[in-house]
């Protein structure tokens, strides 16, 4: 779904929770005949895919926001050479995406390999493309602790975008 020419997805566990919740309501109303039930339940299921859809859009329009920032900012850096002192610069990296994790729950992780090592680069939000297991990207992000106060250092990305290999 685009929101002002903003893609916005919905986590297959929110559509999950929502038509089990709706099956659920369904069973009750008929099993009981209490139809004033749905005067606050149908309104619940509305907002309980309402809310992550705003959510979702917001943080796909602060990543648009910051992507004009990050392509003046960043450094171009080889996995290998990020160190924990590198925490909190901004690094252009390319690689090819080993593994995805995460993908449907819309905080994808990738494991991203160039010619030096891998590196875990997380997204919390949407990536606008569908980024798979072998794709060549080029990522703008920064440097984070893998878990907030501790941990080896991660990319926190803004953008992860398909390379194309143009033959001239």
């Amino acid at each position: 779904m685009k929101i002002k020419g903003t893609t916005v997805r919905v986590s297959i566990v929110q559509v999950g929770l929502v038509i089990a919740l709706t099956l659920i309501l369904i069973a009750y109303v008929f099993l009981t005949g209490d139809y004033r039930s749905l005067l606050w339940a149908v309104p619940v299921l509305v907002m309980l895919l309402a809310i992550p859809i705003a959510l979702n859009y917001m943080s796909q329009s602060q990543y648009n926001d910051l992507i004009p920032y990050y392509e003046a900012e960043a450094v171009s850096v080889r996995v290998a050479t990020i160190r924990p002192n590198d925490i909190g610069k901004i690094v252009r990296v390319e690689g090819v995406v080993e593994r995805v994790l995460f993908k449907s729950l819309n905080r994808p992780q990738y494991l991203v390999a160039d010619k030096s090592g891998e590196m875990s680069v997380k997204m919390f939000t949407t990536p606008k493309e569908d980024v798979k297991k072998g794709d060549v990207v080029e990522i703008l992000g920064q440097v984070i602790k893998r878990y907030v106060v501790v941990g080896d250092p991660v990319i926190n990305a803004v953008l992860i975008r398909k390379k194309t290999n143009k033959k001239t």
